[in-house]
């Protein structure tokens, strides 16, 4: 099954993964479970913020809200890593999530490296 190409579909379904994976992470250490809410907190803004983005009230808003959720999606990655190091039986788990992570992150500079040149598209204000 081929991933989707649009980058609220994917940070939707990274959020969902994420819902799926920490289950399984408390379940098998509750230590990391401080750990667990940063990682949950920070990949379901990543989503959130994208949906706003999406709304954006001008271009200045449409680069801002995408620049927080490559921010977001940056320490979703940065959490997943923690887990995976300090969880031996998370780790074969993890590793899907943190390659979504980087392939999010590369789109999201994308979006906002293009949002940035593209002076034609809505006001810099």
């Amino acid at each position: 099954m081929s991933k989707s190409k649009d980058l609220r579909q994917r940070s939707f379904q990274f959020a969902v993964d994420i819902i799926d994976f920490t289950r399984g992470v408390i379940e098998r250490d509750s230590h990391l479970r401080p750990v667990v809410w940063q990682l949950l907190d920070s990949a379901g803004s990543t989503g959130a913020n994208l949906e706003e983005a999406s709304e954006g009230q001008s271009k200045r808003d449409f680069i801002a809200k995408n620049y927080t959720a490559l921010k977001e999606a940056r320490e979703s990655r940065f959490w997943l890593r923690v887990i995976a190091a300090s969880s031996k039986p998370s780790r074969e788990a993890a590793r899907p999530l943190i390659d979504e992570s980087y392939e999010l992150i590369a789109m999201l500079v994308a979006c906002v490296k293009t949002a940035k040149s593209n002076a034609g598209r809505g006001k810099s204000t």
